[in-house]
């Protein structure tokens, strides 16, 4: 559907430290990746195909149409790489799939009178617990 080599190299990408407990390595390693990505600049979608991601990933992005996706899951920056760059790609997917309209079904003739019959069955029911009126 989208071309992605084209929108991988749109991507900008960058390596910062993990934040919290991990000991020495997590002080030295830039393990953490960041990826950056400009839906407004981006010349793989038409200007249809930006207006449908920007109100479907409207909260995620920036007010200057930047997408930000940081993944710290791994001690290796190239399997946070990996990761990142896949979430990336099942969001933009996830986003561009236009939902089917529902259609409304009429109810069957069988069903209204199956329901008709059963609540004046319950209506009898009741009104045979009353007193008999007498006059």
């Amino acid at each position: 559907m989208i071309n992605e080599d084209a929108l991988l190299q749109e991507l900008t990408f960058k390596a910062v430290r993990s934040s919290g407990a991990g000991g020495q390595h997590v002080n030295k390693v830039s393990s953490k990746v960041e990826l950056v990505f400009n839906l407004f600049e981006s010349s793989v979608f038409s200007e249809e195909l930006k207006e449908r991601l920007t109100n479907k990933l409207q909260n995620r992005l920036t007010k200057e149409g930047v997408l930000i996706l940081q993944c710290d899951e791994s001690r290796s920056q190239h399997k946070n790489k990996e990761l990142v760059i896949k979430r990336f790609l099942d969001l933009v997917n996830r986003a561009l799939i236009i939902p089917k309209k529902r259609i409304p079904t009429k109810i069957p003739r069988a069903v209204i009178k199956k329901r008709l019959k059963s609540k004046r069955k319950l209506s009898d029911k009741k009104v045979n617990r009353q007193k008999p009126d007498v006059d």
